[in-house]
């Protein structure tokens, strides 16, 4: 399954996975640093949320793209419900 991010799309997805490397450092940091043990599962938290987003975000892509295709005439039923169900899959392994 190849998936086509293009413009804002991708953009918005790497926008939002920059941020959360930037969590994640910050988190090293907290640990390094000895913080409170409070403020680094929130933050982890808020990484592991932003990333979350990030999947979905690019699995709500795919779904468009099958969608459209389908509607195109470029790809037949039968390929858009194989799609459909590695999308599922995809889904599910987020959630």
């Amino acid at each position: 399954m190849e998936l086509d991010l293009a413009g804002a799309e991708l953009k918005a997805v790497l926008n939002r996975l920059r941020r959360v490397q930037g969590q994640i450092s910050g988190v090293i940091r907290m640990l390094e640093e000895g913080r409170d043990c409070a403020e680094v599962v929130m933050q982890l938290a808020a990484a592991s949320r932003a990333l979350d987003r990030a999947g979905f975000s690019i699995i709500a892509t795919g779904l468009q793209q099958c969608l459209a295709d389908v509607e195109s005439g470029q790809k037949t039923e039968e390929d858009r419900a194989e799609m459909m169900g590695r999308l599922e899959k995809l889904f599910l392994s987020l959630a």
